[in-house]
């Protein structure tokens, strides 16, 4: 299917991009209408019944204590496993049971990678075992193994010069670059082996994605290139990345051995698991709120993306709990294969076609639910004023921030950016990419308090961009609110096409 890591590219185009938009700054070119600021005003009470409910009343830890029962019970949940379809039979039956709407499933194809064995040794100068970790779509060794020299680079420029990209053949190539930040470090992971294997390289070793490592490997999807051999693509610690530098650096030859047996197996039907709350009005308008259900198979997907997960279904649970029925629908959605490269996001894409056009705003949590301060999105100066209003509710959770991005929010909704509108959770994420596709990932991470804090924030934004007498605008750069069906479909596409486009 896909065999591409388009988080990690998002995450770099939504780095590179994104640029604060404070109140005051909006404010001097926001002209919205007295009226529509006296009815966003007037949601405050709801937001407080929303805050109240979710941080001292019935509903307090709800959504870390149902979010810990999930992965204490199904653990990881990989792509085209049967665990994953167990967990998401589980979360159906559970949205049945906190009185959602037309909770059901939607097939998707889905990407079966396995991992199976991994073993690093060194051999010389001395005898050590190597952690590695392998990296989705791998491809695994020979039966026997492979031995083979080391060359050591610190980047891609470094590779392609004329005295390493020589010595690169019969080699294990180790990537000792400099970390930058996630959304430009991780283009070793998702391109490492085939640019290795452009040289001959029999193998390649990547020093973890990751800013902080207490001799940690995280994994993550990689691609290979048609008419490039595929040699396996590993992930080891910052610490032996930096170990194998010296001895380069000092002249020592240094030899790995490696077993790996990992397996790419045909596509698994999964789905998409989906709840609404119907709209009183206009329940054809949809606002959908979203993370992903499934994770690596390192860990248990707590962080990502449990807690975006449940926040959206649980925010839903909430407002129909207080017996708050916006007037458009508010639509749940817990992508399936999101990993593999959004495979999910794009069944959907497709399902719901006839639909788009009444998608009025999409939300996604999938860059951590730590400490909320506010919301990113992207959308035009209009959109993004009337974002501002409503987030100035939020003041009791000292969440209030609204943040442009022009490269994209999201994982998931991201191939709707410049579409439709759409906003991810700001969170004080500084240590996300610390558990980020690793062993570390699990409910040690997550605080209950911040948990319901950034239900109450998703549950309050969701809740009045649906019910607003006002449709959120659709105010890009060009206006699409009149685009046809087929010209939406045509930027939806190209926008999935640019993506794949600029990993590679």
């Amino acid at each position: 299917m896909f065999g591409i890591d388009v988080l990690s590219l998002l995450l770099l185009l939504i780095a590179a991009v994104t640029s604060d938009v404070t109140d005051n700054e909006l404010d001097d070119s926001c002209d919205l209408s007295s009226d529509l600021l006296t009815e966003i005003e007037s949601y405050g009470p709801t937001v407080e019944t929303i805050i109240n409910s979710v941080l001292n009343g019935k509903f307090k830890g709800g959504t870390y204590n149902e979010l810990a029962d999930f992965v204490d019970k199904f653990g990881a949940r990989l792509s085209g496993t049967q665990n994953l379809e167990d967990s998401i039979d589980y979360m159906l039956a559970l949205m049945n049971e906190y009185d959602l709407e037309n909770v059901h499933g939607e097939d998707v194809e889905v990407p079966h990678w396995l991992r199976g064995i991994e073993v690093g040794e060194m051999v010389e100068p001395r005898t050590a075992e190597i952690e590695v970790l392998a990296l989705g779509s791998s491809v695994g060794t020979p039966q026997e193994g492979i031995e083979a020299e080391v060359l050591v680079v610190r980047s891609f420029d470094e590779l392609d010069e004329a005295n390493f990209s020589a010595a690169a053949s019969g080699k294990i190539v180790v990537y000792n670059y400099e970390f930058v930040s996630y959304g430009v470090s991780v283009a070793y992971r998702s391109q490492g082996a085939r640019r290795a294997a452009r040289y001959g390289a029999v193998a390649a070793l990547v020093k973890s994605v990751a800013p902080f490592s207490m001799y940690t490997t995280h994994t993550g999807q990689q691609a290979y290139e048609d008419n490039t051999t595929q040699i396996p693509a590993l992930a080891i610690t910052a610490e032996d990345a930096a170990m194998f530098q010296r001895y380069q650096d000092r002249g020592e030859k240094i030899v790995v051995k490696l077993n790996v047996t990992t397996q790419i197996l045909p596509d698994e039907t999964s789905r998409n698991s989906i709840a609404e709350i119907v709209g009183s009005e206009q329940p054809e308008k949809i606002v959908l709120v979203s993370g992903h259900l499934d994770s690596w198979d390192v860990g248990v997907g707590a962080m990502d993306d449990g807690g975006g997960a449940f926040i959206s279904w649980y925010a839903l649970a909430v407002l129909k709990s207080l017996g708050l029925r916006p007037k458009r629908t508010l639509r749940a959605v817990l992508w399936t294969a999101e990993e593999p490269g959004l495979v999910g996001a794009y069944a959907y894409n497709t399902t719901h076609y006839d639909e788009l056009d009444n998608h009025t705003f999409v939300m996604e949590s999938d860059e951590g639910t730590f400490t909320p301060q506010g919301l990113i999105y992207t959308a035009g100066t209009r959109g993004g004023c009337i974002l501002a209003e409503i987030m100035k509710l939020l003041t009791a959770i000292n969440a209030t921030q609204a943040v442009y991005s022009s490269g994209g929010v999201g994982s998931d909704i991201s191939i709707w950016t410049n579409v439709i509108p759409g906003g991810s959770l700001l969170n004080a994420n500084e240590r996300y990419f610390w558990f980020h596709h690793s062993e570390a990932d699990t409910m040690d991470v997550l605080n209950p308090d911040d948990l319901d804090k950034s239900t109450a924030l998703w549950a309050s934004v969701a809740y009045i961009i649906a019910d607003l007498s006002e449709e959120f605008p659709r105010d890009f750069n060009r206006t699409t609110a009149d685009l046809t069906k087929s010209e939406l479909m045509k930027k939806v596409m190209e926008s999935v096409a640019a993506n794949k486009i600029k990993l590679l």
